[in-house]
């Protein structure tokens, strides 16, 4: 895995030098969905802190309200057994040994004396546990107020810096597009990113040629036709379908989705990219042993790095624009041996 991580850092280098070299611009769009993927990515983990903290306090009100109903409980006993002390006060024990009863009678009070005065003292006991119960569970809740107070601040200050990254992202965006003057030069685009992602795979496959399967891993043929697709809903584009007037065809699906939906393994793999990359804006590619490979590009933030393994169902990312695209959405490849497969073959219909 670390050789693998090396050998993947060394292309992500190449490629993303080369694509300074040739456009700033481009450079630019990375620079700002990079930030944003990452703000967006923070945000998410204080929204889920923000969650939890909330829920451990709806659970410290509920023992603060169980903890003062057993303290109020436990008073009423307490002024039972005073008002019981008090008249048993009246005939102490001293008197009840002085009186001209029999030796059992005797016997039997101060027996009643000594059990009244350890349950009194046993509720006494239960009383001030409770007590220090209550005063520990308010210091937890005043904690959880304070911890959430600040996840709130930091949650504005996080939205805030998101929506100056986005503003910086839509800027990147609108040159990028206003530098494309013609049709022609977009199909240079296009066939300059299909290029760049043709040797990214290539280089892969040569990093992850003799990468080692878990014993008992399904291979990927075997799967065909029961994998379940990375998101719901329809494909706005299929594969096969033409592209830029005729000259191009679509090589994968594009999905469109809500931005910030989890995007999930159609298989059992390893990650073996995580980065952003022109034309692809943030992508991830699952190699799954045996030639396959899936690719998953266009997302808003990436939730696994690479050398980690995944099953199928696991969620790798969340749908996004990245990349450049004016509304969010999905885009979905799978290789087989460096060449595109239509994934509609291998994903349940």
């Amino acid at each position: 895995m670390k050789q693998l991580k090396t050998d993947i850092s060394r292309i992500n280098r190449e490629i993303s030098s080369a694509s300074s070299r040739r456009s700033k611009l481009q450079s630019q769009l990375k620079k700002a969905e990079t930030e944003q993927a990452s703000i967006q990515k923070s945000l998410d983990t204080t929204r889920s802190d923000i969650r939890q903290q909330e829920s451990e306090l709806a659970t410290l009100q509920q023992e603060q309200k169980g903890l003062r109903s057993a303290l109020s409980e436990q008073q009423s006993h307490i002024a039972v057994e005073l008002r019981t002390a008090w008249q048993m006060g009246q005939q102490g024990q001293i008197k009840v040994l002085l009186n001209q009863e029999s030796p059992d009678t005797v016997a039997r009070a101060m027996g009643y004396y000594r059990y009244f005065f350890r349950a009194r003292n046993e509720l006494l006991e239960q009383y001030r546990q409770t007590l220090e119960q209550l005063v520990a569970n308010e210091k937890l809740i005043d904690e959880a107020i304070a911890s959430l107070e600040q996840q709130s601040a930091n949650l504005q200050r996080q939205q805030q810096r998101l929506a100056a990254a986005q503003e910086t992202r839509q800027q990147a965006v609108a040159q990028l597009n206003s530098s494309i003057a013609d049709k022609g030069a977009e199909l240079k685009q296009l066939e300059q990113d299909q290029k760049e992602l043709q040797q990214l795979i290539e280089a892969i496959e040569k990093a992850v040629v003799n990468l080692e399967v878990p014993d008992n891993y399904q291979a990927f043929k075997e799967a065909k036709g029961k994998m379940p697709w990375p998101v719901s809903g329809r494909a706005s584009h299929r594969f096969g379908n033409s592209r830029n007037q005729g000259k191009m065809t679509w090589q994968g699906v594009k999905i469109p989705g809500k931005a910030g939906t989890e995007v999930k393994a159609i298989h059992h793999g390893r990650v073996v990219y995580a980065d952003w990359l022109r034309g692809m804006g943030l992508l991830l590619i699952i190699d799954h042993g045996d030639g396959y490979m899936s690719l998953y590009a266009h997302n808003q933030t990436l939730l696994r790095e690479v050398g980690e393994w995944v099953t199928a169902g696991t969620t790798i990312s969340t749908l996004g624009d990245s990349g450049g695209l004016e509304r969010p959405a999905l885009y979905f490849e799978i290789r087989q041996n460096g060449k595109p497969t239509n994934p509609a073959k291998w994903c349940r219909r």
